[in-house]
């Protein structure tokens, strides 16, 4: 047995509509209500107008609101609780964006990316959508900053989506798998991978001196750009490709300078390309050093050459420091690389020894990188890698060691200056997420619950 209730308004105790047709359109709820879809309140088959259309009907477990060709409202300023979603009119084009549970976000990237905040709290059910506007996300992702709150059951890294046309809708289900994607386009299962790195470019080359009457000694030359983090973030199918750079050749020909190393980086789909830059020459004769990620040293001289500058271009942290200068006067001795943790020396007032590099554990082991070539004469290289000047008068610098960054040692009146140290870039993530799908041949190795790769050589990996 069924019944059915025809009305055209179903109203409460003080008169304010709770259910209205006018024509083809069927209100639920007036301008402040909260509307609530709860069951065994009203219990009938079918809640119709009295033109014997349908305002509400069931049909087994299905439930229909209106019938084919009726325009369903929820009244302005009501919400719509358990259900519904609040699509925002505007078009969300800045670089940051906080979302609110409830509403529907159209999202353009067409000039930058997008980090969306997602709200600090929430309640089971609570849905959040976001929508490839202008098909534009496989250039500028969007990021969303979880606000503390888990997402797919992970409280970091946070999730970044990248593929064009994508359509998101996030549902709450509790704190513990958090915002749960109900659906996400392209990817059914979007999981964002952490990944660390270390780029190092290619040392900077050692300067040659003269024997002009001031014993001109060459300046060692400066560490390759040394970059660190753990903000490299990828979903699953982005290619990161991996570019080693060279070291700077020294040279033979009394009074020339080094050649600066080459830059080292990692790109890809999702997020910002990190770059570390080459590192600068050292000047030969009386000629200042070359700037890059560590400055390379100044050649001696009457007036001696001054220091390269490091951190060129400038980077936060910075990526390496200062070459030595050479104070003007006779027995003119070459200033020492910028390495990636201090400035190299200035002679006479320090003596010209590239500057240190860094320590890092990615691969499980602390290994120092990226010091700086020392000057002429015979200053050692700064720790990790950087090569050692030559004596005022025979012999040749030192080269910087290959996949450290360091930078080449000076020569002096004879002999050829050391070349820079080639780069190095190193990758690691967790092994469960690791995809063993690698280009240009890296050293893969393990580290405790980490996947370590390491490029003495350009190639790619694919999360």
């Amino acid at each position: 047995m069924t019944s059915t209730i025809k009305v055209d308004t179903v109203q409460d105790t003080d008169g304010n509509n709770i259910i209205n047709e006018n024509a083809d359109t069927i209100t639920v709820g007036a301008s402040g209500d909260t509307v609530t879809v709860a069951g065994n309140i009203v219990k009938t088959n079918a809640l119709q107008a009295s033109d014997g259309g349908n305002l509400v009907s069931q049909s087994g477990t299905t439930i229909t609101l209106g019938a084919s060709g009726d325009t369903i409202n929820v009244a302005s300023g009501a919400t719509l609780v358990g259900g519904g979603i609040d699509w925002q009119s505007s078009i969300v084009t800045a670089a940051t964006h906080t979302a609110a549970a409830g509403e529907g976000y159209w999202i353009d990237t067409s000039s930058n990316a997008c980090t969306i905040t997602l709200p600090g709290s929430a309640s089971v059910g609570d849905q959040i959508m976001f929508v490839d506007y202008a098909r534009n996300w496989g250039v500028n992702a969007i990021t969303l900053n979880q606000n503390s709150l888990n997402f797919q059951g992970n409280s970091s890294p946070n999730p970044v989506y990248d593929t064009t046309g994508e359509a998101v809708h996030i549902v709450y289900s509790g704190a513990t798998k958090g915002w749960t994607p109900v659906n996400d386009g392209a990817t059914a299962f979007e999981t964002p991978q952490s990944i660390d790195f270390l780029v190092i470019a290619g040392g900077g080359g050692g300067g040659h001196g003269t024997n002009s009457g001031y014993r001109e000694g060459g300046g060692g030359g400066g560490a390759g750009g040394y970059r660190e983090s753990n903000q490299l973030y990828g979903s699953t199918g982005v290619t990161i490709t991996v570019t080693v750079g060279d070291g700077g050749g020294g040279t033979g020909s009394a009074g020339n300078n080094g050649d600066p190393g080459v830059a080292s980086s990692i790109s890809g789909t999702g997020f910002t390309t990190i770059s570390s830059a080459g590192g600068g020459y050292g000047g030969g004769d009386e000629n200042a050093g070359g700037p890059g990620g560590s400055g390379g040293g100044g050649g001696g001289g009457n007036p001696g050459g001054g220091p390269g500058s490091g951190n060129v271009p400038s980077t936060t942290p910075a990526q390496g420091f200062n070459g030595g200068s050479r104070a003007s006067g006779a027995g003119a001795v070459g200033g020492g690389g910028g390495g990636a943790s201090e400035v190299g020396g200035s002679p006479p007032a320090t003596p010209g020894t590239g500057g240190d590099g860094l320590s890092s554990s990615i691969t499980g082991s602390a290994v120092t990188r990226a010091g700086g070539g020392g000057g002429v004469a015979s200053y050692a290289g700064g720790a990790g890698g950087g090569g050692a000047g030559a004596n005022y008068f025979s012999g040749s610098g030192t080269a910087g060691t290959a996949n450290t960054g360091g930078g080449g040692g000076g020569a002096g009146t004879s002999g050829s200056s050391g070349a820079g140290g080639k780069g190095v870039v190193i990758l690691s993530m967790p092994a469960t997420l690791y995809s063993g799908t690698t280009t240009g041949s890296p050293t893969v190795t393990d580290n405790g619950s980490l996947k370590v790769l390491t490029f003495t050589g350009s190639g790619s990996y694919t999360t």
